[in-house]
């Protein structure tokens, strides 16, 4: 299992959903349950390290925009979301979170809690035991820390864009 294999199974799994992230959820956890063991857990490493990448402050202002709001079990259902919705969406919006004010803006598939737990539930029925990260996660998020007060200016396109909803 590399990225570009871990990525194509998400992306799969995307694309026959249709945008339904309840069986979004379903297809990443049979499509991981029927991985090898081997394979199972090295996707299940490589789907936390992009958890980790994606614990970054920036990107967890651009979710409280989005939200109204964003506690620390939303932040992770939202980079999970975010996942979900395959290489290139994740990586544009690393890079730039002000940019998912180019995204349909439907909050619940953007809040999901499901997808981190079926990538869980995959792994488990691949392997026969719930498996354990090889490394712990950050802390704390990457970068600079943002106020309630302030963060609606770093992300200028998403305001305009809720705003006009």
């Amino acid at each position: 299992m590399d990225d570009n294999k871990f990525w194509a199974i998400v992306e799969e799994c995307d694309v026959a959903s249709g945008g339904d992230m309840d069986r979004k959820d379903q297809l990443i956890k049979a499509a991981i349950s029927r991985l090898a063991g081997d394979e199972a857990l090295a996707f299940y490493e490589i789907f936390h390290r992009m958890m980790d990448t994606a614990f970054a402050w920036s990107l967890w202002g651009a979710a409280y925009v989005l939200n109204g709001g964003c506690g620390g079990d939303s932040f992770t259902d939202f980079r999970a979301s975010l996942i979900s919705r395959g290489r290139a969406p994740f990586e544009k919006t690393i890079a730039d979170p002000d940019s998912l004010a180019d995204e349909d803006i439907h909050i619940d598939s953007w809040f999901h809690e499901g997808f981190q737990y079926a990538v869980t539930d995959g792994v488990t029925a691949s392997i026969g035991r719930r498996p354990r990260r090889l490394s712990p996660p950050p802390p704390t998020p990457t970068g600079s820390r943002w106020t309630e007060g302030t963060v609606g200016k770093f992300y200028p396109k998403l305001v305009q864009k809720l705003a006009s909803r």
